[in-house]
């Protein structure tokens, strides 16, 4: 039952960041802009961490979702659950946005569903280095500041900031996935070039992911805290206990 309620908050959580971020630059991409589309996705991202963080981790992703697998944080068999949700989610996502673009009497302001694209404005080569980019700074941003005891309770606001300034930079050049559950909901709506495309965004943010988790432990170690001097004592600093060999804790034991 608990394995449930965690695919089924990553079904929801993942249909309502789509749903709303993907709706809001249907709705508004032109007469809004490009920071309420992604202050929209960034805000809405950060409500969900604290509604749906305490059940599933709110991955809504499923880049997160490869980075917490390879981070060892999650199991083969939880995180293909997680996977399933999330793209069954964003589908559900994709065709309520054609719902209203449709039949609901919607303009629809990026004239293609909201899907991901390039060719416009970015080529083929861009468009993979800032997905991967992007996606990496994301991923590595969640798997950093949900590693860490201190301060627990802002880690939504770092997420949610993050992306939103990815968004920030990515909207108006390939109208910014980082996810590629955000890209796949839209695109098998909107046909045509979207879905033709649509593998660069499922692959890209997904090598962002696996370098996050790469990257991630070289930056951050569970229960670290914020380092305010940088350099002080660093040659005081001591190996792991595990690689120090028996020490004792008498400090007049004989060696």
């Amino acid at each position: 039952m608990t394995s449930v309620r965690r695919y089924v908050a990553e079904f929801v959580g993942t249909l309502l960041l789509v749903f709303i971020g993907a709706g809001a630059a249907v709705a508004a991409r032109v007469t809004g802009g490009v920071v309420v589309v992604a202050l929209t996705f960034g805000l809405t991202l950060l409500a969900l961490v604290y509604a749906i963080g305490p059940v599933s981790g709110c991955h809504v992703n499923p880049a997160v979702t490869l980075g917490v697998l390879i981070a060892g944080r999650i199991s083969l068999v939880g995180a293909i659950g997680y996977w399933i949700a999330q793209f069954a989610g964003a589908a559900v996502a994709g065709f309520g946005l054609f719902v209203l673009t449709r039949w609901g009497g919607v303009f629809d302001q990026t004239g293609a569903l909201a899907t991901n694209g390039y060719g416009r404005h970015i080529n083929l080569g861009g468009t993979f280095l800032i997905e991967i980019v992007l996606t990496c700074v994301l991923v590595l941003v969640v798997l950093i500041v949900t590693s860490r005891a201190e301060h627990a309770g802002f880690a939504g606001l770092a997420i949610g900031f993050v992306l939103t300034t990815t968004n920030l930079m990515a909207i108006t050049l390939d109208g910014a996935s980082i996810n590629p559950a955000r890209s796949f909901g839209p695109a098998i709506f909107e046909h045509g070039a979207a879905l033709s495309q649509l593998w660069v965004f499922i692959v890209a943010p997904l090598i962002g992911g696996v370098l996050a988790a790469m990257l991630a432990p070289a930056l951050a170690s569970a229960g670290a805290s914020y380092r305010a001097n940088a350099e002080e004592n660093d040659e005081e600093e001591l190996p792991p206990v595990s690689e120090q060999g028996d020490i004792s804790l008498d400090p007049h034991a004989q060696p």
